[in-house]
């Protein structure tokens, strides 16, 4: 990945922020997109402190096209090319579909789905004039299969894998290899912390150790997906090791999806 350039949307945090150093660490140039504009700006600073890599910090909101193609051209600008898309933003409202408002699925899909679209819509042409590009999804074990109180986000990573598998077929004849990531339960991420862990907890009626012991009994190894786990297929997946894998939806899962 030495010299290469990558932008990661939801950068700044959990998940985004450790695939972030982790290309950096790499070698890769890091555009770190976030809506949480403070956080961009912590995440690159500590990337160049730490690796010494270039890391530039963009403010984008991945359901505002405007947002979307000021980011890829902040980015064209800084580097002069893009070879990796990582399209991790998305958020999780839960809730049965019989008490879900209508404008929170929206949201859900708004930001997963429609922000996967945008964001793969404005950095392919700048593959395709390169001839050569890598896109990767930050999935979900949800995007194969369903779950309880989950629909929302069920759905729009379920048509994730099928726009990622659409967008592989398009891109191939330019070089361009599109994949997704389907990471289990990351049970230490903000997300889980700072929201998921009470949202379940107050569904199924326990406590919120006994949500994460849940989790963690569904699982054949008997542990929670950590960033690593997603980090070391991501860095395989983004690297010419995978020179002939395109239109896949892999699992990062323990063992608890297999399909």
């Amino acid at each position: 990945m030495r010299g290469q350039v990558a932008i990661v949307t939801g950068g700044g945090q959990g998940l985004g922020q450790a695939i972030s150093q982790r290309l950096a660490e790499a070698g890769a140039h890091v555009v770190v997109a976030d809506r949480n504009e403070a956080a961009a700006v912590a995440a690159a600073q500590s990337i160049e402190s730490a690796t010494g890599v270039r890391a530039l910090a963009v403010y984008a909101d991945v359901t505002v096209e405007a947002d979307v193609a000021a980011m890829v051209a902040q980015a064209q600008a800084a580097f002069e090319r893009i070879d990796l898309l990582v399209a991790n933003a998305g958020i999780v409202i839960a809730g049965e579909a019989v008490n879900l408002r209508g404008d929170d699925f929206r949201r859900v899909l708004d930001v997963n789905l429609t922000g996967y679209f945008l964001c793969a819509k404005h950095v392919a042409p700048v593959m395709k004039a390169q001839r050569s590009g890598v896109i990767i999804q930050i999935n979900s074990i949800s995007g194969k299969r369903g779950s309880f109180g989950n629909g929302a986000y069920c759905a729009s990573k379920a048509a994730g894998i099928g726009l990622t598998q659409s967008l592989a077929f398009e891109l191939a004849e330019y070089g361009i290899r599109v994949n997704a990531i389907c990471p289990g339960h990351l049970l230490d991420s903000p997300l889980w912390v700072g929201s998921l862990y009470k949202q379940y907890a107050a569904r199924f009626r326990i406590s919120e150790a006994e949500v994460r012991q849940k989790y963690i009994d569904a699982v054949p190894m008997r542990r929670p997906c950590t960033y690593d786990d997603v980090c070391n297929l991501l860095l395989f997946l983004a690297s010419d090791q995978a020179s002939y894998m395109t239109g896949q939806a892999l699992n990062v899962t323990g063992g608890q999806e297999m399909r």
